[in-house]
């Protein structure tokens, strides 16, 4: 048992109960929460509890990243579940969800079970295994959804790459219903996308780029979303990155659909103009957009109809990342600059702060049906303090993932997470 903890004079902010007030929060000697607002300030400490001075600090729930990438088993050079949880941490991320596309990709118990194992015994923060939908994610054969569910899996999905077989994905979301499970797919025609390396438009000319269409994600996404309809089943499209898109999710839920999505914050903050001179560490799927389509985004972020904004942590090495634009694997790292990043769409006041949290820890929490994103009283202390003007460089050097292809390299940030709570334990704290 730990000792208990105060954090006293600190702003609360909780979506999960709409609450933005300057308050106490009590955490007792278990990790729970015992109680978190105005009125905590007159109750006293418990017996022998640490008691923390917050001026000037906000405190939110840890955020919960639904989207991460992560090495280990098969690739423990670019990114191991230990490395990926200091990294989370130092973000203000509790609770990650991982993605089956390891080697062995995470298609049966055994390995769901692994990873449920290793983060016990290294993990800092809490993860949460995603199984793949399909077996070998070869879009071939659905994999035993109940038996993965009961071993921990949280959601079924194939990564990064969609399903091109609808009668496999009825199948699997008519499967997946009857254990009421979420099924997170990204959405991706192969066809459309199979030589694109940037979005499509005057830019990638400019540049002489073969480019990927919006279509590449409409099409397959409007024919997700009419089997989630016709099946009845909860369907989440992982990451959507143009208007159009956000579009087919509202006539989907006119229909009377399970639908929710989600949004890379890569694709809120940047866009294809970043490219600039060939730049690989910009090379991400989907492709950054134009700036009209960002601000689309932000705007669709902002009056809740994009659900969840994830860091879709995807860590690259050296060989993989270091190459002619062309060539170059997809992918960013993005744990640690997450919240960072996000909190630019506050400070313009194109996003409130409260959807914005919201958006990263209550919202994914309640989709995924995890145990966190709130500061309730009985609710594990997983917490984040926040500076929200702290100014900081990001540096690679600096980064605790163990790959640094991140396209926030040199950027300025102002506010970031100074500390972070696991069931009242601090696992990260700025010197």
């Amino acid at each position: 048992m730990m000792k208990p903890l105060v954090l006293k004079n600190v702003r609360i902010l909780d979506p999960s109960r709409t609450l933005d007030e300057v308050g106490t929060i009590i955490i007792g000697a278990d990790g729970n929460i015992l109680a978190a607002g105005t009125d905590a300030q007159n109750q006293g400490a418990p017996e022998g509890a640490e008691i923390r001075d917050c001026g000037g600090l906000t405190a939110i729930p840890g955020l919960v990243d639904a989207r991460v990438f992560v090495g280990e088993p098969g690739h423990e050079h670019r990114e191991t579940i230990a490395s990926a949880s200091r990294a989370a941490a130092a973000g203000g991320i509790t609770s990650f969800i991982m993605m089956p596309e390891t080697d062995p990709v995470i298609d049966d118990i055994a390995l769901v079970e692994f990873v449920k194992k290793t983060a016990r015994d290294t993990a800092i923060v809490n993860v949460y295994p995603a199984a793949a939908l399909t077996k070998g994610m070869t879009s071939a054969e659905m994999t035993e959804m109940g038996l993965l569910q009961l071993a921990g899996a949280v959601a079924f999905t194939n990564g990064r790459h969609g399903l091109n077989d609808t009668q496999v994905l009825r199948r699997a979301m008519t499967y997946a219903r009857e254990f009421d499970a979420v099924v997170a797919l990204e959405t991706r025609e192969k066809y459309l996308a199979a030589n694109g390396v940037m979005n499509e438009g005057l830019f990638a000319s400019w540049l002489g780029l073969s480019g990927i269409p919006k279509e590449t994600e409409i099409i397959p996404l409007e024919r997700d979303l009419r089997i989630a309809a016709l099946t009845k089943a909860k369907y989440h499209a992982a990451q959507i990155s143009v208007p159009e898109s956000v579009e087919a999710i509202q006539m989907a839920r006119k229909r009377g659909a399970k639908v929710t999505c989600g949004i890379s914050i890569n694709h809120l903050s940047l866009n294809e103009n970043d490219i600039g001179e060939y730049r690989s560490f910009f090379k991400l799927y989907p492709p950054l957009r134009s700036e009209d389509d960002r601000m689309g985004m932000v705007q669709a972020i902002a009056d809740g109809s994009i659900d969840i904004i994830v860091s879709s942590h995807d860590p690259q090495d050296v060989d993989t990342k270091r190459l002619p634009f062309g060539e170059a694997a997809d992918g960013a790292s993005g744990l640690e600059t997450m919240l960072s990043a996000a909190l630019r769409l506050h400070h313009a006041g194109h996003v409130p702060l409260m959807r914005l949290i919201d958006a990263m820890s209550t919202r994914p929490a309640e989709i995924f049906g995890l145990p966190a994103g709130t500061l309730k009283p009985g609710a594990s202390a997983d917490i984040a303090l926040v500076d929200l003007d702290e100014p900081w460089l990001v540096s690679k050097d600096q980064l605790l993932g163990r790959s640094k292809n991140t396209p926030f390299e040199d950027a300025r940030f102002s506010g970031r997470a100074v500390a972070t709570y696991v069931a009242g334990r601090c696992v990260h704290a700025l010197a």
